[in-house]
């Protein structure tokens, strides 16, 4: 099997060259690509357990490394720590001042939190204690994100820069002034020598981390507010979430679009989006419609289209080993919503 490169155009359509099949090794597949490659193949996913406890939007989630412990953040300015085998809040985490934006989970079991109190809080999982509180950023951290050494946080704001910081110190190695508007998101790649930032003004933008110098940017012909990017698992590809109801992978050696995902709602929120490789390859996000969207990596096609029982998904993340995803809402009951795959 090949994958065929495309070069993004408005049409979907460009130049085609093929990517060998052992590009996609470093994916990890458990299944050969022509086994997914059948069109209208689900995954099965349907809602296991709904997780309540926060009184405000559920704004981000992301699994323990080993795949055991849930944290989410919430507008309420609370994180709430999940036990998922007996679906219980373990403990509510409280500090901050406003709202939290977002949340990252450290391979070292360090937690981040950003929040429209400006400030980003690093708190020790085992002990559930604030161990220090980053200051310097000059409007709302929007995003934050740990390198994969889990020596390093970057994080993101509405004051259009990027702040490094040296987790072991609690002090600012690099301050990126990355672009013309608030940034809001930011990720590194699998090697922690990148990182890459999305904003509203349209761009994505490669880094070096060790230099906060910029590397590459990609940008649409129509210059949408990008609300999320995240390096796929294998680091070859980003996936880019623009507020035009549409998702991008990128080859970014290239700066080419590979492909186009199409078939959710997403014109209001940063949403996230994910790479789900734990059965299948899949693409994952909400939508607006209250709806949990996932998409064949390869076909492009939506392959399931699931009603959230009224949530509007805000925010979801894949569960590193299990063929789990946990999902978050904006309104309603705030519930995360735990959903299940019927793949093996």
């Amino acid at each position: 099997m090949e994958l065929i490169e495309t070069a993004s155009t408005p049409g979907d359509s460009g130049t085609e060259t093929a990517i060998p099949e052992a590009a996609f090794d470093s994916f990890k597949m458990p299944i050969r690509p022509s086994q997914f490659l059948q069109s209208s193949v689900s995954p099965g996913y349907s809602i296991k357990h709904s997780l309540l406890g926060h009184s405000g939007s559920v704004t981000g989630l992301k699994f323990s490394s080993c795949g055991e412990n849930l944290v989410s953040s919430s507008a309420d300015m609370l994180l709430m720590l999940w036990d998922l085998s007996a679906t219980r809040c373990i403990q509510s985490l409280a500090g901050h001042e406003n709202g939290i934006n977002d949340v990252a989970w450290s391979a070292a079991g360090l937690i981040a939190s950003c929040s429209d109190d400006k400030t980003v809080r690093l708190w020790d999982a085992r002990s559930k204690l604030c161990v220090k509180v980053l200051e310097g950023h000059g409007g709302y951290t929007f995003s934050c994100c740990f390198n994969p050494q889990s020596n390093l946080l970057a994080s993101t704001s509405f004051d259009e820069t990027v702040r490094l910081w040296d987790v072991r110190t609690g002090k600012t190695l690099e301050i990126v002034h990355a672009h013309q508007d608030p940034i809001t998101s930011v990720d590194f790649h699998r090697e922690g020598n990148i990182f890459v930032t999305s904003s509203f003004d349209g761009l994505v933008r490669l880094w070096d981390s060790s230099t906060g110098h910029a590397m590459k940017t990609l940008v649409d012909v129509d210059n949408i507010p990008v609300g999320h990017v995240k390096f796929s698992p294998n680091g070859r590809y980003i996936l880019s979430s623009t507020l035009n109801n549409t998702l991008r992978l990128w080859n970014y050696n290239k700066s080419k679009c590979l492909r186009i995902y199409r078939g959710h709602m997403n014109q209001l929120y940063c949403s996230n989006s994910n790479f789900s490789i734990t059965g299948g390859i899949w693409i994952v996000s909400g939508s607006e419609d209250n709806t949990l969207c996932i998409w064949n990596l390869q076909t492009r096609e939506l392959v399931q289209k699931i009603s959230t029982e009224g949530d509007h998904v805000l925010c979801t993340h894949c569960h590193p080993t299990a063929n789990v995803i946990a999902s978050g809402a904006l309104q309603n009951s705030y519930a995360i919503k735990i959903w299940k795959s019927s793949e093996n």
